[in-house]
């Protein structure tokens, strides 16, 4: 398997990985300059040499998925019998210098409604690096007369999210299109399909969140409601609700959008240095 295939399946996987990269090669060394390894938390695909050239490679690498970091680096190694580093001794004769490059999880974001909240925050995070998923159970919300086509014109114009338009009669349907790490908006015009999204989210495993618009009052009935179906307190604690951080406060749909919107970055966030895939 070559690094490019390797990739892509760590990719489709939502596991983390770095590219390691021989970027500058000066006298003699094991590779020449260009070689690639990809070091995911459990496997190496390609070598840069082998040795403690890659051996420091490898456990650089895996520090940085350790700690989430984003930023690429480069590491500049001696390869003589005067440098030791904790791998031992490559007498090569020369110098060479390997830059990683961090390739994080893209995030996978699910918006269940596409009313005015749920328009104007896929607005917002199809600016964002990250798979979007839009449900609606109403083809017209999704028409591309009001969103436009990601990445060409309209509302989703200036995409830079994988987008992908659902419209599902029956919206919790579209649950099993979501990827591990998933983050669940429920926002419907219908608070019957808002209570089965919920319902059907609180059975799946491995989301990394699940929201849901609304008052505390919608909420209680909600919480009963569920309990009624079978999901104990555990489970409900895993529903957010309200949406969004209390510092943007506001109802206009716009402001909505951007409380929700940072609440999701930041979850993000949390997860990438966390070193989880969401």
């Amino acid at each position: 398997m070559d690094w490019l295939e390797a990739l892509r399946r760590l990719r489709d996987a939502r596991e983390p990985a770095v590219i390691v990269t021989l970027a500058i090669v000066r006298g003699h060394a094991p590779r020449n300059g260009g070689a690639k390894m990809v070091v995911s938390r459990s496997a190496i695909v390609g070598t840069v040499g082998g040795g403690n050239l890659e051996a420091t490679a490898i456990d650089r690498a895996r520090a940085l998925l350790a700690a989430g970091s984003a930023e690429p680096e480069l590491v500049t190694l001696q390869l003589s019998d005067k440098a030791t580093t904790e791998y031992g001794v490559q007498c090569c004769g020369g110098e060479v210098t390997f830059m990683l490059e961090p390739v994080p999880v893209v995030p996978a974001v699910a918006v269940f409604g596409l009313g005015h909240v749920g328009l104007e925050l896929a607005r917002i995070l199809a600016r964002q690096e990250c798979e979007l998923h839009l449900i609606d159970s109403r083809a017209e919300m999704l028409a591309p007369e009001r969103l436009g086509v990601p990445g060409e014109s309209g509302v989703l114009g200036d995409a830079v999210a994988v987008v992908h338009l659902h419209h599902e009669p029956v919206p919790e349907a579209a649950l099993e299109s979501l990827p591990p790490g998933g983050h669940v908006l429920v926002m419907t015009h219908d608070h019957v399909e808002d209570l089965a999204i919920v319902d059907q989210a609180l059975r799946r495993e491995g989301l990394a969140s699940i929201g849901l618009i609304g008052s505390h009052s919608k909420w209680a009935r909600f919480r009963v409601k569920l309990t009624e179906l079978g999901h104990d307190d555990t489970a409900l604690a895993r529903v957010s609700t309200p949406i969004g951080i209390p510092e943007v406060a506001g109802k206009a749909p716009a402001t909505i959008a951007v409380s929700v919107a940072a609440r999701i970055l930041e979850l993000v966030e949390q997860a990438r240095v966390g070193g989880d895939a969401g």
